[in-house]
C-alpha cells in the first residue's frame, strides 16, 4: 500500500466519518420524520418537529467532531503501520469465536467508559466545557448523534486509541463496533418512543437502550447516562423508576411527554 501525508489521510477519513454521519444522521430523520411521520403518529406516539435552527446546530457540531475522529482514525492507522498495535488482520492463532467475544468485550468496555465520563461531564464544573453543546438539544434528533463539544469528541476518541493497545482486535471488529457505535447514537436520538407501551419489548426496553431511554436524559440530566447496556444505571440509581413503570405497565396509548 503506498503512503501518503498525514493531511492526505486526515482529509479522507474526515470526508468518509462526515458522510457517513450525513447518510446516516440524513436518512433517519428523512425516513421517521417525513416518510413514517403519519404512520407513528397513528400508534399514538408523541413526534415533535424538530427546530430547523436546532438541526443546523447539531450539524455543525457533528462537523468538529468529525474533526477530531479524523485525527484519531489517522492516529489508528499509522500506529498500526507501525506495528505497534494489537490489530490484525490475520487470525494467527485467534478462532473464529474469538471475533464475537472480543466485539463484545469491546461493547462492555465502551458501555462503561460512556457512562462514567458522560455523567463526569454533568459536573457542574464541567458540563459548560465539555457536554453543553449537546444537551442544546432538549428534543434530539438523529442529527444530535455526533452533536459533540470538541472536547468530548477527543474523550469519545481516546477509548478507541487505548482499546487497540490493550485487547487483540481483528480490524473487522473495530471496523463493526465503529458501525455498531454510529447507528446505535443515531437509533438513540430519534426524540420519541417508538411505541406508546413498551411492554412488548420489555426484555430489550430494560437492558439496552434505545431511543425512548435516552429521550429522558435529554429532559432529566441527571439520569439516565450508558450508551448501548442499562445495567451500570440501575446498579448506580441512575435509571429513572418511572421508566421502569412504562416497561411494566398496560398498553396505552399515553406518551412520555
Amino acid at each position: 500500500m503506498k503512503n501518503f501525508s498525514f493531511w492526505y489521510y486526515w482529509c479522507v477519513f474526515f470526508g468518509i466519518i462526515l458522510l457517513r454521519y450525513l447518510i446516516l444522521a440524513g436518512g433517519s430523520h428523512w425516513l421517521f420524520y417525513r416518510i413514517l411521520k403519519k404512520s407513528i403518529l397513528k400508534r399514538g406516539v408523541s413526534l415533535i418537529p424538530p427546530l430547523k435552527d436546532s438541526i443546523q446546530r447539531d450539524i455543525a457540531l457533528s462537523v468538529l467532531s468529525a474533526v477530531v475522529f479524523a485525527f484519531g482514525a489517522v492516529f489508528i492507522l499509522f500506529s498500526y503501520r507501525q506495528g505497534i498495535t494489537l490489530l490484525y488482520t490475520q487470525f494467527k492463532g485467534y478462532e473464529f469465536w474469538y471475533l464475537g467475544v472480543s466485539y463484545l468485550i469491546v461493547l462492555i468496555l465502551q458501555d462503561t467508559y460512556f457512562y462514567f465520563t458522560h455523567r463526569l461531564f454533568h459536573h457542574p464544573l464541567l458540563f459548560r466545557w465539555f457536554h453543553q453543546s449537546h444537551h442544546l438539544s432538549r428534543q434530539p434528533t438523529p442529527w444530535t448523534s455526533f452533536a459533540f463539544d470538541p472536547i468530548e469528541a477527543l474523550v469519545q476518541v481516546l477509548f478507541l486509541l487505548i482499546i487497540i493497545f490493550i485487547i487483540p482486535l481483528h480490524l473487522m471488529v473495530l471496523g463493526l463496533v465503529l458501525i455498531t457505535m454510529t447507528v446505535w447514537a443515531i437509533f438513540n436520538h430519534l426524540g420519541f418512543k417508538l411505541s406508546p407501551s413498551l411492554t412488548s419489548y420489555h426484555w430489550l426496553g430494560k437492558w439496552f437502550i434505545g431511543p425512548a431511554h435516552h429521550l429522558l436524559h435529554h429532559r432529566k440530566y441527571k439520569l439516565h447516562y450508558g450508551l448501548y447496556f442499562t445495567f451500570w444505571d440501575y446498579l448506580l440509581h441512575t435509571n429513572d423508576p418511572n421508566y421502569d413503570l412504562s416497561l411494566t405497565s398496560t398498553p396505552s396509548t399515553k406518551t412520555m411527554d
